[in-house]
């Protein structure tokens, strides 16, 4: 379940927080709480990303598909214009 705070962020947001989480966990320095606190907080921002990923591929792939209904509508038409 994600928080109202998630929901709110954008995908630049989320990506640009995760860089930052990344990047704490790699230099090192940081307690094994703060660690884990990182790491848990990079797995939600992952999620978001993800979320705001996979609902741009969904309306690309609505896009592409009326696209294509729209060119086989037009392709039909003709083609039944051009036996008459």
């Amino acid at each position: 379940m994600t928080s109202k705070v998630e929901e709110a962020l954008g995908y630049e947001q989320a990506r640009d927080e995760l860089i930052e989480v990344v990047r704490r966990l790699e230099a090192g320095g940081t307690t094994l709480e703060e660690s884990l606190a990182l790491w848990e907080r990079g797995e939600e921002l992952a999620k978001v990303c993800r979320r705001w990923l996979d609902g741009a591929r969904a309306r690309l792939d609505a896009a592409l598909a009326e696209e294509a209904e729209a060119e086989k509508a037009s392709a039909e038409r003709e083609d039944g214009e051009g036996r008459s």
